[in-house]
């Protein structure tokens, strides 16, 4: 009956299934067309549709007893505990994953929600004293949830949660498309050369006269190797304004919202943008709204935008190309991977780049009009970029409102499903937070 719901225990809920890893000495258990998903693969996704190993029809077959099929709920309970995920074809996990195969009558999305609100009970359930958190397959089956009865109603509240995320999803990979868009730009421009080339060799480079005047018809060499001919080669403190972080007193520190955004690193920095988490009213190192975020102290080499002026500790530089270009100095400073990668593979205990060696990193300098051409071209990506990431934003604070009210009971679906807020836009999804003191 609608309304009612019922505390039952995960394991009467369906099949608990833990992970397996096949034999990794032999490597034709791997390479196939099965999805191996492993605790980094649950990075936030609903569904998990991609994943970075997979297992060949041979490793399958070696532990064929732990293969989950499509809509089975998955729970990292080994070390990093309350990561879910929904696997969306025949797959497997690796040991340190339970899920549940639920029975009929138990909805996969809304076992999924339930299951992100598991963290104090996962806690609980880990092995005491042990150096990190293991949460046992009959542990993890015996924990207490309360559901709806009615599949109907898990449904409906599935959905509700689900529109939210489907649009923080859909968001998600329409910011990647358009960063692989100004990636490309910038790596055909300004590390392949591909115009260029193309004029040395008397094609078409395909852009409109006045740009392609822009860029030479032949290389030359230089200290970099092959370079366009009449671009020179310079270092990052001739190009850009590099700004190195320090870290302020601590007692300056608060997560109250009081003073500037204060970013240190990788632990906020974001797929573009970093997340408000600590704030500083007293900071000593600023970076402006637009200027690249570089983490330059274990690890070096994470980049992120700040999306308004805030302060930055001593794990952060921020840099801006002496034209102002926002984009490039953000495309430029991710095609810097490798010369990062040689300062974070030289520390002793931890990588580190300080400002002297930052400011003398090599590079090929593009004439200034040509960065403004690029500019021009990519800024309304990264504008849009920012739009979608804000609105992806407010839609997950709306969801993480709902989600514990929903799940708990404490919001009942009558007065859930007449308001607007799966199908709002974002205002309305604002206007519904702001109602509730949410």
């Amino acid at each position: 009956m609608a309304g009612e719901w019922m505390k039952r225990k995960i394991g009467s809920l369906g099949r608990v299934v833990t992970g397996k890893t096949p034999s990794t000495a032999d490597p034709a258990n791997f390479g196939g067309h099965y999805p191996f998903i492993t605790i980094p693969d649950l990075d936030g996704r609903v569904f998990i549709s991609r994943t970075e190993r997979t297992l060949s029809e041979k490793g399958a077959e070696t532990i064929r007893a732990s293969l989950l099929p499509a809509g089975s709920v998955m729970m990292s309970c080994i070390a990093t505990v309350g990561r879910c995920g929904i696997t969306t074809r025949p797959s497997f996990t690796n040991q340190q994953i339970n899920s549940v195969v639920p029975h009929d009558g138990v909805d996969s999305r809304l076992l999924y929600y339930v299951f992100t609100q598991l963290g104090h009970e996962l806690e609980s359930a880990g092995g005491g004293g042990s150096v990190y958190t293991n949460v046992s397959k009959s542990r993890f089956a015996d924990i207490d949830v309360v559901i709806p009865k009615d599949i109907a109603e898990q449904r409906a509240i599935a959905h509700i949660l689900g529109t939210l995320d489907d649009k923080i999803e859909l968001n998600r990979r329409m910011s990647e498309t358009l960063e692989a868009m100004a990636r490309a730009l910038f790596k055909s421009w300004f590390v392949d050369f591909d115009p260029v080339r193309a004029k040395a060799e008397g094609r078409d480079p395909g852009l409109a006269q006045p740009l392609a005047d822009l860029f030479p018809d032949s290389f030359e060499d230089s200290e970099l190797g092959e370079i366009p001919k009449g671009w020179a080669v310079g270092c990052v403190g001739d190009e850009f304004d590099l700004t190195m972080g320090q870290s302020p007193p601590g007692h300056t520190y608060n997560e109250v919202g009081d003073g500037l955004p204060f970013y240190q690193g990788r632990t906020d920095f974001g797929f573009r943008f970093p997340t408000r988490r600590v704030y500083c009213t007293a900071p000593t190192r600023l970076a402006k709204k637009g200027d690249t975020l570089i983490s330059v102290r274990a690890p070096v080499g994470d980049i992120n935008m700040a999306t308004e002026d805030c302060a930055i500790g001593r794990g952060v530089a921020a840099a801006r190309h002496k034209t102002g270009s926002r984009s490039y100095s953000y495309q430029f400073m991710r095609a810097q991977a490798d010369a990062f990668d040689r300062f974070e593979a030289e520390g002793t205990v931890f990588g580190s780049i300080g400002k002297k060696d930052f400011h003398a990193i090599a590079c090929v300098v593009p004439p200034r009009g040509l960065v403004a051409e690029f500019e021009r071209r990519v800024a309304p990506l990264d504008s849009r970029i920012e739009v979608t990431d804000h609105e992806s934003r407010t839609l997950a604070a709306l969801r993480d409102a709902l989600l514990p009210k929903l799940i708990s009971g404490e919001l009942r679906l009558p007065a859930a499903l007449r308001n607007r807020a799966a199908q709002a836009g974002i205002k309305d999804a604002e206007r519904f937070l702001k109602e509730r003191g949410l």
